[in-house]
């Protein structure tokens, strides 16, 4: 696997690799090692190195690159493989797509004002660096995202770019998402540089900046494009088709999910897990037989993250067509937390699409149910699928040298103290979270098909 003439590990590199190799071991087998250790045989096709393009990447040997859930050599993490665009069928039950769930409609709410801070973004940009992050509308650049921190990411890079760069992209982000969306994102990149600095720093992937912007097509009222904002613990996909939005597939996580950066108090996911709770608690004990697995949550149980866009999973838990009205607002208040992390309008469209298929959908729930239980749980129908998962502390632990977490010390990361080693107990201080739309509705896909189909 090694070529000749490789130069020695230092005992950093050589604690990195053993991070990887624990942490592959823990989430999935040989199969995932050999994601985690670059010999996958898609892993070299996953995206293009960050600095061959112009946008560094990667992190320093000290630290393991590629993070929670992956590894060297641009893997999306442990079993994960980039799917082509192409290709990209869409999350199913059973790998038959449902038909007829999309059309290509207006929805009234006006994209004119993101349109305008989109072009303003790329106006900004020197004509290399926008050359580096502008793609066709039905680039594999799509699905070539992931949650890792060392993964290889093409586009420009926020902390590359000038202030005032920045806060053109800033205002991109802020039309494209709700206030809550803002604050979610811009709380995640702040914990990720509060999780370097408790690590004690230096980490290039480990800061605010390593987070980067691509984009599909041209900012346009009428045309499809759409773009894409991306690091670790956040990959948001943006899909913009006249006044139709898709913000699917769009991945939040954080490690730690409470720190103190710069002065400012950070507490993120906490409407994920309340309302999950609220949601849980209310029902029945016929229903709770349904509902909640006799398996326990484990340290990794995301079914759709990085490079499952082609996912097949079935429909487990309860239907909601037994849910009392009453439950059945608690479920739409749960989906509406991740929905309304989109711009407010286009929130209400989708959420309006997700009630219409209510009775279709499932609730499932693996864990404990108390206000500090590390538990994981699905809302899934033909036109969403949520899922949260509370992990194992990773490089984390609340007597690092940083402001010290919410996360109780036996729940730190195991043998190495904040660099963990993956063998901790899951616990609310590490939470992955995505959304997705099924049955081909991720990255627009569908609607993007429909719109060449009837119009060119």
């Amino acid at each position: 696997m090694y070529g000749h003439g490789h130069t020695p590990r230092t005992p950093e590199a050589e604690r990195s690799r053993r991070w990887f190799m624990n942490k592959a071991l823990l989430a999935g087998g040989v199969a995932a090692v050999a994601t985690m250790t670059g010999c996958s045989s898609g892993s070299s096709d996953t995206a293009s190195s960050a600095s061959s393009s112009g946008a560094p990447g990667g992190a320093p040997s000290g630290m393991p690159s590629g993070g929670p859930g992956g590894g060297g050599g641009g893997g999306m993490g442990p079993g994960a493989e980039q799917v082509k665009y192409a290709d990209v069928v869409g999350v199913t039950t059973d790998g038959k797509v449902v038909e007829d769930l999309y059309t290509i409609h207006s929805t009234d709410v006006s994209t004119d004002s993101l349109v305008k801070a989109a072009q303003a973004f790329l106006d900004g940009l020197s004509s290399t660096e926008r050359k580096s992050c502008v793609f066709d509308i039905d680039a594999d650049e799509w699905t070539a995202w992931s949650n890792v921190d060392g993964y290889d990411r093409k586009g420009v890079r926020m902390g590359d770019m000038t202030e005032k760069k920045q806060n053109l992209g800033y205002a991109l982000l802020g039309e494209a998402l709700s206030a809550d969306g803002l604050t979610q994102t811009r709380g995640i990149m702040k914990l990720n540089a509060f999780l370097g600095d408790s690590n004690g720093g230096n980490q290039k992937t480990l800061t605010e900046g390593h987070y980067f912007f691509t984009f599909m097509g041209t900012p346009s009222t009428t045309k499809p494009w759409g773009f894409q904002y991306e690091g670790h613990h956040v990959a948001i996909n943006y899909f913009v088709l006249g006044d139709q939005v898709v913000m699917t597939p769009t991945f939040m996580g954080s490690e730690p999910t409470t720190g103190t950066y710069k002065g400012e108090k950070i507490t993120l996911f906490k409407p994920e897990t309340t309302a999950g709770l609220a949601m849980i608690r209310s029902l029945t004990a016929a229903q709770l037989k349904k509902a909640v697995s006799s398996q326990s949550n484990g340290n990794e149980d995301m079914k759709a993250g990085a490079g499952q866009d082609n996912l097949k999973l079935a429909y487990e838990g309860l239907q909601c067509s037994e849910l009392t009205s009453a439950q059945k607002q608690k479920l739409l208040d749960l989906a509406g937390v991740y929905i309304g992390y989109m711009s407010e309008g286009h929130a209400e469209v989708k959420l309006a699409e997700v009630e219409k298929h209510l009775d279709d959908t499932y609730f499932y729930w693996m864990g404990e149910t108390e206000d500090d239980s590390a538990f994981y749980y699905r809302i899934h129908s033909p036109v969403v699928l949520i899922e949260y998962d509370a992990q194992a502390p990773l490089f984390y632990k609340s007597d690092s040298t940083a402001s010290a977490s919410a996360s109780a010390d036996s729940n730190g990361g195991g043998p190495g103290g904040g660099m963990g080693m993956g063998g901790g107990t899951p616990s609310q201080e590490h939470i992955h979270t995505i959304i997705r739309t099924p049955n081909g509705g991720d990255y627009g896909v569908d609607l993007l098909k429909l719109h060449l189909e009837n119009d060119h």
